[in-house]
């Protein structure tokens, strides 16, 4: 169902003549009352349609609206759609008329729609609710959620999804609730796209979907997943009328029960890494020291000798030591 603009009269010119037809209703109860007095029949007329519109006279001021800006009306009359009060202004419309906001009493933990009342992500409320369905960009603080990813770890992540109404019609009666529906879906997309990444890069994996490796990963590609992450959630919230603005990782962390053993395997890459970079400098520097020797001929070895030489040079560049010097006052053979 696409949406429709309610053409509404302007509702000040009709507040003046309902008021002004309640001030004629109780002038025909008092000029019933004193013909009624002199003992004249005809006073009963005027004074029944006065009692009368006294009694109903309220109906048409439940036709009067007040929209703010950002904010719309969905109106239905007799259960037909009739159309959608978006500009902000004064209106009257047919006081049979009902509103119809399906989410008005649902809260989620997002921004100007929070129950602080209670710590639930999402809660229904028992209180009477506003039925005007707000057009503000919204933020949705989704929960954490625990997931797996490519490599099967269990990583903890959140995601922040800003969001907005771009069609009333569609968010009230293409879905049941199109709060919780976003919401939904969000978790949804978030556990499709986390586990196509692995938590950081490792080698042999696809994460485009091209059957080239590549190095995506979560904690190094977190704009390309969040942007992933978005246009997933637009898909499935299209026939919502609720368009996604942008989607960001607000969290991410290996699950309690693997951080300690992740983080130790961490450690040991970096020490590894570590290693690896200084015996590539300490044989270079041997390289050096040795060609040196040759080129100004300052001494003779031979292999042995350089065999020896090279060993006490490593162990002197890669121990984590300080070496303790000591003087040869005897000759070299």
């Amino acid at each position: 169902m696409e949406e429709k603009t309610l053409k509404a009269k302007h509702g000040m010119p009709m507040l003046i003549f309902f008021i002004l037809l309640y001030l004629a209703a109780i002038g025909l109860i008092i000029l019933g009352g004193i013909l009624l007095d002199g003992q004249n029949n005809i006073g009963v007329l005027p004074l029944v349609v006065g009692i009368l519109w006294l009694v109903i006279g309220f109906i048409p001021f439940l036709g009067l609206k007040i929209i703010k800006p950002q904010e719309a009306l969905v109106l239905t009359l007799f259960g037909e759609y009739i159309g959608t009060l978006r500009e902000p202004g004064f209106y009257y419309v047919n006081p049979f008329s009902t509103a119809v906001n399906p989410a008005a009493g649902t809260r989620l933990g997002q921004s100007g729609d929070v129950d602080s009342s209670s710590d639930s992500n999402r809660t229904q409320v028992n209180v009477p609710a506003s039925k005007k369905i707000s057009l503000k960009i919204m933020t949705l603080n989704n929960s954490k959620q625990k997931v797996n990813d490519v490599l099967g770890n269990p990583i903890e992540i959140g995601i922040a999804v800003m969001w907005r109404v771009v069609d009333t019609a569609k968010a009230v009666f293409n879905v049941d609730n199109y709060k919780e529906y976003l919401s939904l879906q969000c978790d949804s997309a978030l556990r499709n796209i986390v586990r196509i990444y692995p938590y950081d890069v490792a080698p042999g994996i696809d994460t485009t979907g091209d059957g080239i490796p590549d190095e995506g990963s979560l904690r190094g590609s977190s704009s390309v997943v969040a942007e992933r992450i978005r246009r997933e959630i637009q898909e499935k919230v299209e026939a919502a009328g609720i368009e996604i603005l942008e989607a960001r990782i607000t969290y991410l962390a290996y699950a309690p029960e693997i951080a300690a053993a992740m983080l130790q395997r961490q450690q040991a890459t970096a020490i590894v890494d570590a290693r690896k970079m200084i015996v590539d400098g300490a044989v270079g520097m041997v390289e050096m020291a040795l060609e040196k020797l040759n080129e100004n001929s300052i001494v003779e070895l031979d292999e042995e000798r350089k065999a020896a030489m090279v060993s006490n040079l490593l162990v002197v560049l890669c121990g984590n030591r300080d070496a303790q010097p000591v003087v040869n006052s005897g000759t070299l053979y």
